[in-house]
């Protein structure tokens, strides 16, 4: 019964941090045209470890909790978040939000492969065959070759691998680190990274290509106007509840059975980008959508189904 509370407690976490997810790529997206991406991310990632400091930490045990014998994978996991934050980030400056969130929603099907590889975790055939049917979408929506490609299509791509890995680190980490610790170093690692881009080209000195993804990178930093700084303060509240509840998702059970819940944040991309922008998938994008979504709803079926078993023997073992 414990073990069937903890999964249904991460599947919920699972979804919560989804929502939080969605609410801070629509806040990325509306910014996008004004400011450097990496100044935003520094920006909300000093609000989201004041959150985390202030709120989170204190409610696992204090700052001695913080301290930890893996900084190495705290390191890697934190550049897994940064490179896939910037690569979609990136994206969404230029295709729509929809398309870009569905081709890393890829992201959960690599969970399970990479789970599957390198965590020993069982994932059969039926699995595999969702995760080939989820890249038959990606590349319906990218359509590589293809007269309307944008090579900002393989922007999420890239960042669903960087994510997939995120995660298998952290569930490789599993018990022993607090989801507060982990949510601390990743945001400790934005801060850290985005400071040395931002004296590395902080100043435009290598804006104007005239691409608005690379422009989202490269513009020149700039003091926001004051009816921004409430988005802001927003993006933060959104990542530090996001990171400590998707940490806290993933160690707390398998990785295979947390993944699929994620895809709230897809439907949630396509409802945003209609209302906010009229941004609407196009036909073959739509098949995409569902390809990837509907492999994502069969794998979470499978683990509704043989996950909780399967996550008992993986617990009895770490104990």
């Amino acid at each position: 019964m414990v073990i069937r509370d903890r999964a249904q407690l991460s599947i919920l976490c699972a979804l919560g941090s989804s929502v939080a997810f969605s609410l801070n790529d629509v806040s990325v997206k509306w910014l996008s045209a004004d400011y450097p991406l990496h100044q935003l991310v520094l920006m909300r990632a000093t609000v989201a470890l004041c959150i985390t400091l202030c709120l989170v930490v204190p409610l696992e045990g204090g700052l001695e909790r913080l301290k930890t014998r893996r900084p190495f994978l705290h390191l890697l996991r934190g550049l897994c978040v940064v490179v896939a934050n910037m690569a979609f980030f990136s994206s969404i400056a230029v295709i729509p939000l929809a398309e870009a969130t569905a081709i890393f929603f890829v992201a959960p099907l690599l969970i399970t492969a990479f789970s599957a590889v390198f965590l020993k975790e069982p994932v059969g055939i039926r699995r595999w065959s969702a995760l080939s049917i989820g890249f038959v979408g990606v590349i319906v929506i990218v359509r590589p070759g293809g007269l309307g490609f944008e090579w900002a299509f393989l922007l999420p791509l890239l960042a669903a691998v960087a994510y997939a890995a995120l995660h298998t680190l952290t569930r490789n980490m599993g018990l022993s680190e607090r989801a507060s610790t982990m949510a601390f170093y990743i945001q400790v690692t934005f801060i850290v990274v985005c400071t040395g881009m931002g004296v590395a080209f902080g100043d435009g000195r290598y804006a104007g290509s005239g691409h608005p993804a690379v422009e989202f990178l490269l513009r020149a930093w700039h003091w926001p106007d004051p009816s921004d700084w409430l988005i802001i303060a927003g993006m933060g509240l959104c990542s530090a509840s996001a990171g400590y509840l998707i940490s806290q998702a993933y160690r707390m059970t398998q990785a295979g059975l947390v993944a699929p819940f994620e895809y709230t944040t897809l439907v949630l991309a396509v409802l945003w980008g209609y209302v906010i922008w009229n941004e609407f998938p196009t036909a073959l994008s739509v098949i995409g959508i569902f390809l990837i979504l509907g492999s994502g709803i069969f794998v979470a079926v499978r683990e509704m189904h043989f996950g909780v078993g399967q996550s008992t023997r993986w617990i009895s073992r770490r104990r």
